[in-house]
């Protein structure tokens, strides 16, 4: 890590580079950053999309790689998208936590009373522009990555319909059901992604640490294998662009609980340790003030613990456990 005074630690070292996409503003939708591609023949229509966060760019390289070869889909429709770019704009080397957003996440104003209601932000803006794309979307990959050291995880949602497609990329190991968040609804669970019923499914892959060499390839890999998977494009023809070894077994992390912080004076009684495991039910995990949070089980699984962006209403922790 960086240091800001002394020994104490300012932020994660930054090993990769954000790409230069002033190239890709203009594309052929209308709307700055987006690009469609059409294969001239019926299939599904497929959105990936990077930048959710303006500080987490691993997708961002992925989309310039993949534009950067004109990506040809040989069914359906291919939308490509830099979502919160005025963000990304705004990244610091020196304050690489800052370039998150503007105003607010952008991943937390998908519902319709904010889309349609009468609040304005940078992202409410930007999220006005691209709901259009998300709401013609049959298949969604929402790129992103996290601030702590992790393994790459796979967020299917809040329902289990995404798991097959998530089996069917064979990446990552790790697959979490969760609970949504109580701050806002994320993009990946809006209309019939959000809906048992429906054949739309949505994928938000978190890739490791922000700014770590490894998340570039996770980003790129699973782009590349979600492409074969809903039919975009032939598994033979991205064969010799993957490198990394699909793990030998998936298994589900099912979330039962978030942790919502109260106040600043929020903190964690164990490690912070992303997907670490505490033994047993019953020992403290954080605690605000009076209140204090422990494990509801044994081998209860830490998912994406933090206090990078510590506020009251903000999910601090998930707590879930792996399932057989």
């Amino acid at each position: 890590m960086d240091e800001a005074r002394g020994d104490t630690p300012r932020h994660h070292p930054i090993e990769i580079r954000p790409p230069d996409i002033g190239r890709w503003r203009h594309g052929n939708t209308g709307v700055d950053f987006v690009h469609e591609f059409d294969s001239g023949r019926s299939g599904p229509t497929v959105l990936v999309q990077a930048l959710t966060h303006g500080n987490e760019f691993c997708g961002a390289l992925a989309l310039d790689w993949l534009l950067d070869r004109g990506p040809r889909p040989v069914a359906g429709r291919l939308i490509v998208a830099f979502a919160n770019v005025e963000a990304f704009a705004r990244f610091d080397f020196d304050e690489p936590d800052a370039s998150r957003y503007v105003d607010e996440d952008y991943n937390r104003v998908w519902a319709d009373d904010r889309l349609f209601g009468p609040g304005d932000s940078v992202e409410l803006r930007r999220a006005r522009e691209l709901r259009p794309f998300v709401d013609r979307a049959d298949f969604l990959l929402d790129i992103h990555s996290m601030h702590d050291p992790c393994r790459p995880i796979m967020v299917c949602g809040t329902i289990d319909k995404h798991l097959a497609l998530a089996r069917a990329l064979g990446m990552p190991a790790d697959l979490l059901i969760d609970t949504g968040h109580p701050a806002g609804l994320r993009m990946r669970d809006r209309g019939g992604f959000g809906d048992p019923a429906s054949p739309r499914q949505a994928l938000l892959i978190e890739c490791g640490q922000h700014w770590e060499k490894a998340s570039e390839p996770v980003a790129r890999e699973t782009m590349l294998r979600f492409l074969a998977a809903v039919g975009s494009v032939p598994a033979a023809a991205i064969a010799p662009q993957l490198s990394l070894p699909l793990p030998e077994r998936q298994r589900v992390v099912r979330v039962t609980e978030a942790v919502v912080s109260r106040s600043s004076d929020f903190r964690f009684l164990v490690p912070v340790e992303g997907l670490g495991v505490v033994a047993k039910a019953g020992t403290p995990i954080a605690s605000d003030g009076d209140t204090v949070w422990r494990a509801p089980y044994d081998e209860t699984v830490l998912v994406m613990p933090s206090l990078a962006h510590l506020r009251p209403g903000n999910t601090q922790v998930r707590l879930g456990r792996y399932e057989n």
